[in-house]
């Protein structure tokens, strides 16, 4: 690994983003982490940089709206002084609204805005960041951009329909860049990551009940971990495994086929 890779984390903070920058930091990439945490959460962050950094990597994070332009064009702008060689770029950006659409109180429901909030942040800056980085000339031959979809792209629960909806454009942005990155080297996947207990999880209606479902149901009796997927974006991301690319990857034990 060369000493000027960079893995590009959008929602480095927790949960996957933060599993993802520590296991890829221990396999000799320099880590880029754009989250948005307020000051109560800020030593969360500070632990991850100072695990990256004991694992000999560089540590270059912004406390941002990874949504924001002008702020993106800053983080590329960093890694271009850098001499960066972005060799993955990892979109695990989970902030959305959850209401139901139809509500006897209307005031409850969700609006245009909170609907097109949640699909920018969570399903069209992936497209956004690929052009930044890729026009910024950063991307090296052989790199990757994975972006965190979830079961709940086909699925209903209560509250969690913008979310879906913006699951399922992921999805799709996701087969678009696959096609369009290729003549440049890059391979483009989506990871499907089974039930897994983090803070946006958590804040999911019923995600108690959702968990003990999905436990009951895996094969391995257990959820899926960050670090689980964590490990498999790190296989993912080894050299030569350019031509896996446009897929919907399975990280999560089984659980999407049992029946339980």
């Amino acid at each position: 690994m060369s000493d000027k890779s960079w893995a590009i984390i959008l929602g480095a903070s927790s949960g996957f983003g933060a599993a993802t920058a520590k296991e890829l930091a221990n396999a000799g990439y320099n880590i880029c982490g754009v989250h948005l945490d307020r000051k109560n959460t800020m030593p969360m962050v500070e632990k991850i940089q100072e695990d990256v950094r004991s694992a000999g990597a560089e540590a270059l994070f912004f406390n941002m709206n990874a949504v924001d332009e002008e702020k993106r064009a800053n983080v590329i702008a960093e890694l271009k002084d850098r001499n960066a060689n972005v060799r993955v770029l990892l979109h695990s950006l989970a902030f959305g609204t959850l209401r139901n659409y139809i509500d006897e109180d209307q005031k409850q429901e969700m609006t245009q805005r909170q609907m097109d909030m949640t699909h920018d942040v969570m399903a069209h800056s992936l497209v956004y960041w690929a052009q930044a980085v890729h026009h910024g000339g950063l991307f090296d031959k052989d790199s990757r951009i994975f972006s965190m979809t979830s079961e709940g792209s086909s699925k209903v629960w209560a509250g969690y329909g913008a979310v879906s909806a913006a699951k399922a454009a992921l999805e799709a942005h996701t087969r678009q860049l696959a096609v369009e990155m290729a003549p440049y080297e890059v391979s483009v996947n989506a990871i499907q990551a089974g039930v897994t207990y983090t803070p946006a999880q958590d804040r999911i209606p019923g995600a108690e009940e959702m968990r003990e479902g999905a436990a009951r149901r895996n094969p391995f009796g257990r959820l899926t971990t960050t670090e689980d997927v964590a490990r498999s974006i790190r296989a993912l991301s080894e050299p030569g495994l350019m031509w896996i690319t446009g897929n919907i990857i399975r990280v999560d034990g089984g659980e999407s086929i049992a029946v339980g």
